[in-house]
């Protein structure tokens, strides 16, 4: 009787494996943004520095990127 519990129960782990799989890459990357943003500010910076960017071009995209860095730190104090 076991083995025919775990044949009918085997599509629900398999979801719930999934499920834990999707929840732990979700968690990954939102630990990785705030380095992730960071390299784009760099990047951001050297751009401006060889020309590639204009100042207003440089100050738009900074200001998003701060914005974006803000708002993780906000969520991290506040659940934290």
């Amino acid at each position: 009787m076991l083995i025919i519990d775990k044949l009918l129960l085997s599509p629900i782990y398999a979801t719930i494996w999934a499920a834990r799989q999707v929840d732990n890459a979700i968690r990954q990357e939102r630990e990785a943004e705030p380095e992730r943003i960071t390299a784009d500010l760099s990047d951001l910076y050297m751009m401006l520095e060889t020309g590639q960017l204009t100042e207003a071009e440089f100050n738009i995209r900074e200001k998003e990127l701060l914005d974006r860095l803000d708002v993780i730190q906000e969520r991290k104090s506040g659940s934290g």
